[in-house]
């Protein structure tokens, strides 16, 4: 990892953290930051990095892994949860934080800081056709299925991905985008990019909460388990598998060891499924990952 790039995340969680404690920002300041991230330096990546891709069959490992890891996961946990009597919330909790990993808003700029900007193609392709896809999918299914909801039809789905922003740039970086824009566009993109680094990590550290009661935290260190190490473990062997090498195989596996998603627990919280849990998820998780994602960086090399 570039020495500069960690030293700038662990300030931009220190100072986003010193905000939140000494009120310095509003409330609402996170959510703003991450919406600049989402409707800006998201799809400026997404079209930046994406059309430098040329289309090669070894892409069909990052589109299929996260899906093969979220059924494996899904098919361990349904054994745990009757062998550790988990609660229905806990169980959905657990399934939805580590199913769905930050593979976007924390998986860009980490992957862009160990293994540098060519990487980051792969990563687009593991967030948007993995990630993005399994919330927008398996994760309303669980809410709803755990909440006492109806399960999302097709037509919702296909609205909540139409008004993703990413989603939308990646059709553009798929047909119109050229590899090499006009000097202005791609500099223009290159700065939104850029920007994602410490915008997260300010919004990030702004979020992160640890209160968890002592009842709970088996159920986090089983998740932590999963989400950090065991999860990363699967996907190297199904990166094998695929046949993947050199950076494809590493941005696989490190975008299957990225922190619980944030929006995950936020959809986990709004339906009431173990709230405490789903926050202490993500905010230990990403606090773990800043560490075990440079270890899994040196194992890879």
């Amino acid at each position: 990892m570039a020495i500069d790039a960690f030293i700038l995340i662990l300030a931009m969680l220190a100072v986003g953290y010193g905000f939140a404690r000494c009120k310095v920002l509003p409330e609402s300041a996170a959510d703003v930051l991450n919406r600049v991230v989402l409707y800006l330096c998201l799809p400026a990546s997404v079209l930046l990095y994406l059309p430098r891709l040329h289309p090669e069959w070894r892409l069909a490992g990052p589109i299929l892994i996260p899906w093969l890891l979220a059924l494996i996961v899904w098919l361990l946990f349904m054994r745990l949860e009757k062998l550790l009597c988990w609660r229905q919330d806990e169980y959905a909790a657990l399934l939805l934080c580590v199913i769905l990993g930050n593979t976007a808003f924390i998986g860009y700029p980490m992957v862009r800081a160990l293994l540098g900007e060519t990487a980051l193609g792969y990563a687009v392709i593991y967030d948007q056709f993995g990630s993005f896809l399994l919330l927008s999918t398996v994760g309303l299914y669980i809410c709803a299925r755990y909440s006492g909801g109806a399960a999302p039809g097709p037509m919702v789905i296909v609205r909540r991905v139409l008004r993703f922003p990413p989603a939308l740039a990646l059709v553009a970086g798929l047909t119109v985008m050229p590899a090499d824009p006009p000097g202005w566009i791609a500099h223009a993109l290159q700065s939104l990019a850029d920007a994602m680094l410490p915008m997260v990590m300010l919004a990030v550290g702004f979020s992160l909460r640890f209160h968890l009661p002592g009842n709970e935290l088996r159920l986090l260190g089983v998740g932590l388990l999963f989400k950090l190490i065991l999860m990363p473990i699967m996907a190297w062997g199904l990166a094998l598998a695929f046949g993947l090498t050199g950076d494809i195989l590493s941005v696989t596996v490190l975008e299957s060891a990225m922190p619980a998603m944030i929006t995950a627990a936020v959809l986990a919280i709004a339906h009431n499924l173990a709230p405490r849990l789903a926050a202490a998820l993500v905010g230990y998780g990403i606090l773990l990952a800043l560490v075990t994602l440079p270890v899994w960086n040196a194992v890879l090399r």
